[in-house]
């Protein structure tokens, strides 16, 4: 009860208003700033400056409701991680190397559903979508920002490289960690059923049902020659 009445006991005085403005046309927003006089009229109207924006934003996230730990790795960086983002649409960009997955096809490809080699791999997420490309990248070595993409060999996959993840529920906390923010959309992607490609988009050379038929015959590395090149490098993610 004490602090109660301690909080109730405290004096706010009008320091500042902010007045925001809509584009008719356009979804664009202005933000107009007031001080407050000692009269409680507004004055001084002038745009919100950059160090009045830092303040404010200090100020919502000091609250609990909007402190953002989004993205906030539980130790080290994780080494394949190659960009992030912790803003309120934060996103994370990471890398996987040319690995053997498990894959399931929907009965209809005649594709066998278990364990193939895929290329090395980019990732790009946010807290509702996935993107996927491909890299002609050797095992272990980190790729840079210049780095060439190449479509990702998947069915499923947008030519834009955003996936189509159809049914699959998403679950992406507000206070998602990175790592386990990397591991779900892995596991999302990998563990969902392909089903075909998207809007007449050919993502390899070639036929790509008879291209993963013979990665299970065969249980070779995936065919990096096979792969169709995107106009992007990784520095175009950013």
């Amino acid at each position: 009860m004490i602090k109660i009445n301690q909080t109730f006991e405290q004096v706010y005085e009008p320091k500042k208003a902010l007045l925001v403005y809509e584009s008719v046309n356009a979804d664009n927003f202005y933000i107009e700033a007031f001080d407050i006089g000692k009269n409680g009229k507004p004055l001084n109207a002038h745009p919100l400056s950059v160090s009045e924006s830092i303040a404010l934003a200090k100020s919502l996230a000091n609250t609990a409701e909007l402190s953002n730990t989004f993205l906030q790795s539980r130790n080290l960086l994780p080494e394949n991680l190659l960009y992030t983002s912790t803003a309120i649409e934060g996103f994370a960009i990471w890398y996987t190397p040319p690995q053997k997955v498990s894959l399931r096809f929907i009965e209809t490809l005649g594709i066998p559903c278990g364990s193939v080699a895929v290329p090395a791999m980019i990732w790009k997420a946010n807290k509702s979508g996935l993107s996927v490309y491909a890299v002609k990248s050797p095992n272990k070595i980190k790729p840079d920002a210049n780095q060439k993409l190449y479509h990702a060999p998947f069915f499923n996959v947008y030519e834009s490289g955003k996936v189509c993840m159809g049914t699959v529920e998403i679950r992406i906390e507000e206070d998602c960690c990175l790592e386990d923010f990397m591991e779900r959309w892995q596991a999302y992607f990998y563990n969902s059923y392909f089903s075909h490609t998207m809007h007449g988009h050919v993502p390899v050379k070639g036929n790509i049902v008879q291209l993963w038929q013979a990665l299970y015959k065969t249980g070779k590395a995936f065919p990096v020659e096979n792969l169709i090149a995107t106009p992007l490098k990784i520095k175009d993610l950013l």
